[in-house]
């Protein structure tokens, strides 16, 4: 009910990120290209890296980064993640208070095979006993394995859209190692010109290097 309904991209930007992507795939595919064919293409992607014919807005190039509070549309993005993020918070926080409220403290199954310690607190959340077999599952426990252990059974039940599955997204978007491109208050030209340097280093090999000796050894 909160979605908001995406806005379609123009030309220009989805050219911009395209152009990006296709530095990209050229750089972690280039074994499946002949010499010539990948040197064509380097030199194509990074002239035009390096000269901005790609960007959204060229006469925005060399001012930096725009602000993104001042962007509609990375407010609006800002702000359909906060939607996000308080449709699934609330219904969890009503979930936890419900199993904490009837029960806290209990264990409701014995798993079927032997675990080491290391397992115990995992397992036995709101249990504070030592001399529990570590093959019994608390209650509070249970809840957390079958919430982030059951997405991809959400997934293939309820479809790529339900909220199970958003809730996996904006969990992985909150992952440091996570890049995303574009993102507000980062600058287009600095990063096709970091992909224009990543692609001048790159060391091209192919496959078909020698491909015709290894064709003749393999008939021999």
């Amino acid at each position: 009910m909160l979605a908001s309904t995406p806005k379609p991209s123009t030309l220009p930007a989805l050219r911009e990120q395209r152009s990006l992507l296709r530095g990209i795939n050229l750089r972690n595919n280039h074994a499946q290209l002949s010499p010539t064919s990948f040197q064509s293409r380097r030199a194509y992607l990074t002239d035009a890296y390096k000269e901005g014919a790609f960007l959204k807005d060229p006469a925005n190039r060399g001012k930096g980064a725009a602000n993104p509070m001042s962007d509609p549309a990375a407010m609006e993005g800002m702000m359909g993640a906060m939607k996000g993020n308080m449709m699934m918070m609330i219904p969890q926080s009503v979930i936890m208070g419900w199993i904490n409220a009837f029960f806290a403290g209990f264990v409701i199954l014995k798993l079927p095979f032997p675990l080491t310690l290391r397992f115990k607190s995992m397992l036995q959340s709101g249990v504070a006993t030592r001399d529990l077999d570590v093959r019994w599952v608390s209650s509070l426990s249970w809840y957390f394995l079958n919430l982030f252990g059951l997405q991809s059974v959400f997934i293939f039940i309820l479809g790529n859209d339900n909220a199970a599955s958003q809730m996996a997204q904006q969990m992985a978007q909150m992952n440091p190692n996570t890049q995303q491109m574009f993102a507000p208050g980062q600058d287009p030209d600095k990063l096709f010109q970091g992909e224009a340097e990543n692609l001048e280093v790159i060391e091209h090999w192919s496959v078909f290097d020698g491909i015709e000796n290894r064709l003749l050894a393999s008939r021999s």
